[in-house]
């Protein structure tokens, strides 16, 4: 079994960087994938965001609308089945909770009740479970042989003891569920974005005092060489590998001297499956854990991109400034038959309306295919009923010209109404109707019998096409008289046409388009002196601009400038840097550490 957990930084921008959500799933071709960082909220779920054709999926979103929040958050965990239903596969779970304190409705109930407080819980208040849970940073799902946590850890600055509090409270409640899961006997799997580095080796500028940090402690002192019950699997295999990192700041463009850090984690905790697993050195790390790294080719920066300050910052980096972390697990037998869970995203609301709605839709399209036939095969008046048909035989007319028209329903039509409507105002605006939905191939023809308003692009023609237009014209205005029924005082009578009247409008057309080429060739003469005028002004500042940036110490090349948004005195305030990648000091190649103030604060609407 193949588990893989990567922050996405934003599952819409993963899903459109890869096509679908079915081809960023199966790019992993791992049994199940963790998701943090989702940023969606419970209404934003829509089926191309949580569907997809060979694996079920359970989400937890952000509740809480604190300023800063919402939509900020959330996790994701995908498994892969070959049927959701009444299946043995270890890979679907039996059981899936969003949230760990147990308040939130989980698909063990099944009622929409929230459950009492779990035991071992009892300490912390309802509101503080809640408002841990409120932020979307965690989905449990039980596959029966291991209980799974895929986990969104927050994060905490160093000055905000706001969050650091809450971080605190986050950790110390997870722990007491994990300690809970265990002393049943459950095997316990923790993937996701911890959002915290345990040692100086997991960092790229660790100081002195990096480890004595109160997270950092915390970490560690859950791991068994602390004396602790969790493995943290990457470091069990891989002990003494340097540089290997999992996110990279992104406004330094530090990817490119791997200048990162290593907070995305995957432990384990447990015995093995083994009947004999109290056998010294038995346990899941050991006896089922293959195979544990980090997916480096899903890093945003590429080997063979071209260096930012080396023409390369135009360069679109995709992707997200995390990379996976995959575990691979070794016998892992199948389970008793069992289906999806309710917490799955088929069952949400949102989502199967979705479904209905695009069902609905096939069907609606299929009445739009013929709309009169369904006027006709209603149960309507008969007045309306003889309207309708006589637009029927239009339609036909209109797309087999034949002599036969709607003249010979000009009896019945007179027949129809005997309480004063006319039918002609009924075909009328039946009319309206049909010319709101016309078909493909009449739809510009109609258009041009409408005699709509000329649109602005129309006044910037070339004089042939106008030309050709007019032409057009007369012969529509021609076979619109000629279409035109006679009145029985007139029926003995043939049209005359004013030849001397056409040939003066047509002069007129011609001597308009000449008018018009004119006026279009001075329009384009004066755009093109405005676009030249522009381009030098802009030219001009861009030189003043770029004379009065700094040059950084390091390498004598032009700053970048940046501005403050932390909030505090220097909120706003412009300032410049090496316009090079961060990097370790010791390489030459990358940012010189160059900072300087600009002269003013810019303004910050």
């Amino acid at each position: 079994m193949k588990i893989v957990t990567y922050n996405v930084n934003g599952l819409r921008s993963r899903i459109s960087q890869f096509g679908s959500l079915h081809k960023l799933l199966t790019s992993f071709d791992a049994d199940i994938i963790c998701f943090q960082e989702t940023k969606l909220r419970r209404q934003e779920l829509t089926a191309d965001l949580a569907m997809a054709d060979g694996y079920e999926s359970f989400f937890s979103c952000t509740r809480t609308s604190d300023k800063g929040r919402t939509g900020y958050s959330g996790v994701a965990t995908f498994c892969r089945v070959k049927s959701a239903f009444s299946t043995t596969e270890a890979a679907l779970p039996i059981a899936a909770e969003e949230g760990f304190t147990g308040l939130i409705e989980s698909s063990q109930n099944g009622k929409g009740e929230a459950r009492e407080i779990l035991e071992g819980l009892e300490e912390f208040a309802k509101d503080e479970l809640l408002k841990v849970d409120s932020e979307g940073r965690c989905v449990i799902t039980d596959h029966d042989h291991f209980v799974l946590f895929n986990l969104y850890c927050p994060r905490a600055e160093c000055d905000d003891t706001q969050r650091i509090q809450f971080k605190l409270t986050f950790f110390k409640i997870l722990q007491k569920r994990w300690e809970s899961l265990l002393c049943q006997g459950r095997r316990i799997i923790v993937v996701g974005d911890l959002n915290i580095a345990p040692t100086a080796l997991d960092r790229c500028d660790a100081g002195p005092d990096f480890e004595k940090n109160e997270f950092r402690r915390w970490f560690r002192s859950i791991l068994v060489e602390c004396g602790g019950p969790f493995y943290d699997v990457f470091r069990t295999k891989h002990p003494d590998r340097k540089e290997a990192y999992t996110c990279w700041p992104q406004n330094t463009g530090a990817e490119e001297f791997n200048y990162g850090t290593r907070i995305d984690h995957i432990l384990c905790a447990g015995s093995c499956l083994h009947q004999e697993h109290d056998l010294q050195g038995h346990s899941l790390m050991n006896c089922h854990v293959k195979e544990c790294d980090i997916l480096t080719q899903y890093r945003r920066w590429k080997p063979g991109n071209t260096l930012r300050w080396k023409g390369g910052r135009n360069i679109k980096l995709e992707g997200s400034d995390h990379a996976p972390v995959l575990i691979r697990l070794l016998e892992i037998p199948d389970i008793s038959q069992h289906s999806t869970p309710t917490l799955s995203a088929r069952y949400i609301p949102m989502i199967r309306g979705l479904q209905q709605t695009l069902v609905s839709m096939k069907e609606r399209k299929v009445c739009k295919f013929s709309p009169l036939a369904a006027y006709a095969t209603a149960n309507l008046p008969d007045p309306l009923s003889c309207a309708v048909s006589v637009l029927m035989k239009r339609q036909v007319a209109e797309q087999n010209p034949e002599p036969e028209g709607l003249v010979s329903d000009t009896d019945n039509q007179s027949k129809c109404f005997a309480n004063g409507t006319s039918c002609k105002t009924l075909i009328m605006s039946g009319s309206e109707h049909s010319q709101s939905m016309p078909s493909n191939g009449t739809k510009k023809k109609a258009k041009k019998n409408q005699g709509s308003q000329l649109s602005l692009m129309s006044f910037f023609q070339k004089s042939s096409n106008l030309r050709v237009s007019a032409d057009n014209s007369n012969n529509d205005i021609s076979n619109s008289q000629a279409d035109i029924p006679q009145s029985d005082d007139h029926s003995n009578e043939n049209p005359v046409v004013d030849v001397q009247s056409s040939s003066s409008q047509q002069y007129e057309l011609n001597s308009s388009a000449s008018t018009q080429d004119q006026c279009e060739l001075n329009f384009c003469s004066l755009e093109k002196e405005k676009t030249n005028s522009a381009l030098l002004e802009w030219r001009r500042i861009q030189q003043v601009m770029q004379n009065s940036i700094p040059l950084c110490k390091g390498h004598s090349e032009p700053c970048v400038a940046r501005v403050v948004k932390k909030q505090g005195s220097n909120f706003g305030r412009r300032f410049y840097v090496c316009a090079r990648a961060e990097g370790p000091a010791s390489n030459t190649e990358a940012n010189c550490g160059y900072f300087k103030w600009a002269a003013s604060k810019s303004r910050h609407k």
